[in-house]
């Protein structure tokens, strides 16, 4: 059968490897980054963001590919509310969680209640079949586009999955609602494996994924340092040390001999979720950490000589201007080499977005217009406090850097699309809450 997976805008790890079981299932698969499916090909979105269940491009392939007479799927993060998928897109059916076992039967069987893991409607009926157990970790080569060497995601051509599972319960994280909160780790060899057959296709730099990079090997909670050093000395042996990354680890599963792995086996950096300054929402937000354990993480890290950045959310619902100037006084004392900012967006199925159903409109800072220094700007509060922290930022980092009008308008630009994304995630989120 002739397959098209288009995965939005990136080749996606989780598309790469649909692509691959259904190729070893024996069908012709093809990958694409743009919004196109030949007629008579059966096609799969694999969709990573809310977003994309509200964009006209994605929107318009699904319609067209249907009225042409073609089968469209869904998987992907997006189907952790597979009545929103259903509702916004009218695909065939959904791929509910792990899909690697489940597409491969619903592309040969078709749609049927005898499957577990998938939704589909019956009429106005949304049917969900009880859930497919978890998908093995032992899987085929990933389908690795050719032109994967001109992919780029925070400087990585890929991101490789290691593990499945986080110990934390991050309020806005989909990761332990997705793949549940006992990490599962893939052999070391097959890792090495997929690794030489991505720098084969020509990537430049690869990353580990599959959440906190540190707990790969891990068991029962447990930390294997010795384990997470082996993997990025098997990485830094097919790619070179400066081609590899692993930048996204809690403050608190850090140890010196992986950070001493760290600098030894990649490119050098650390990317902590340090997310607030404020113990009071790090508590909201679930993030299992205090501001003092994120100051000496940061502090361990410049230790060993590594760089460190850390991304940051505003806006969370319940957030007060004291508890913002606090995440403001914790970026001037860690001075750290980069800095993320976002606004908190809703996805679908966290308690996040449980919480934004809850708050009225008049008290979600994503709402609530912005009456301070930036008013001139038609910022709401979320808007404001994002674009004044990524300004904020720049003025405390090692190598400060000049916020020019050029930065300034950017800055704002993308605080202004934050807001208008968060705005329209949670009105989705609303309107299928009421139903």
């Amino acid at each position: 059968m002739d397959i098209t997976i288009f995965s939005p805008g990136i080749y996606t790890y989780g598309a790469m490897l649909i692509g691959g079981v259904l190729r070893d299932a024996g069908h012709r698969v093809t990958l694409t980054r743009t919004p196109a499916a030949p007629a008579g090909s059966l096609l799969l979105a694999s969709l990573f963001s809310t977003q994309h269940l509200l964009d006209p491009a994605v929107q318009d392939l699904i319609r067209t590919h249907r009225e042409r007479g073609g089968t469209v799927y869904v998987g992907g993060p997006v189907s952790a509310a597979p009545e929103i998928v259903l509702g916004e897109l009218a695909p065939d059916a959904v791929v509910v969680g792990e899909g690697e076992e489940t597409v491969v039967r619903l592309v040969e069987e078709g749609v049927s209640d005898a499957l577990p893991g998938i939704a589909f409607l019956d009429g106005d009926r949304v049917v969900v079949t009880p859930p497919a157990p978890p998908a093995s970790i032992g899987r085929p080569l990933p389908q690795i586009p050719e032109d994967i060497g001109s992919q780029s995601i925070r400087g990585a051509s890929a991101y490789i999955e290691t593990h499945r599972g986080c110990i934390g319960g991050c309020t806005f994280c989909q990761v332990p609602r997705f793949f549940g909160r006992r990490v599962r780790s893939r052999p070391l060899a097959s890792i090495i494996e997929e690794v030489k057959a991505f720098a084969a296709c020509g990537a430049t730099r690869l990353s580990v994924s599959g959440g906190t990079g540190s707990l790969y090997g891990s068991h029962d909670g447990e930390m294997d340092p010795e384990a997470f050093i082996a993997l990025l000395r098997g990485m830094a042996g097919v790619m070179g040390p400066r081609n590899v990354s692993s930048p996204d680890i809690r403050v608190d599963c850090i140890t010196d001999e992986v950070l001493d792995a760290i600098r030894q086996y990649t490119i050098g950096w650390v990317f902590f979720g340090i997310e607030s300054g404020s113990d009071r929402v790090l508590r909201m937000m679930g993030k299992g950490a205090t501001v003092r354990e994120v100051e000496e993480a940061v502090e361990r890290c410049r230790e060993h000589n590594l760089n460190v950045a850390g991304s940051f959310i505003v806006g969370y619902p319940g957030e007060t201007e004291r508890d913002y100037e606090a995440t403001k006084d914790l970026i001037a004392g860690l001075c750290l080499d980069d800095v993320f900012v976002s606004s908190a967006e809703p996805i679908p199925g966290t308690p996040l977005a449980d919480l934004a159903v809850r708050t009225p409109r008049e008290k979600n800072p994503a709402f609530v217009p912005h009456t301070g220094e930036y008013r001139p700007l038609d910022l709401t509060e979320s808007e404001a406090r994002c674009f004044d922290l990524m300004m904020h930022a720049d003025m405390y980092r090692p190598q400060i850097r000049l916020v020019t009008d050029e930065i300034y308008s950017a800055y704002l630009a993308e605080a202004k699309k934050q807001g208008r994304d968060i705005r329209a995630a949670t009105d989705l989120i609303l309107r299928y809450a009421r139903a």
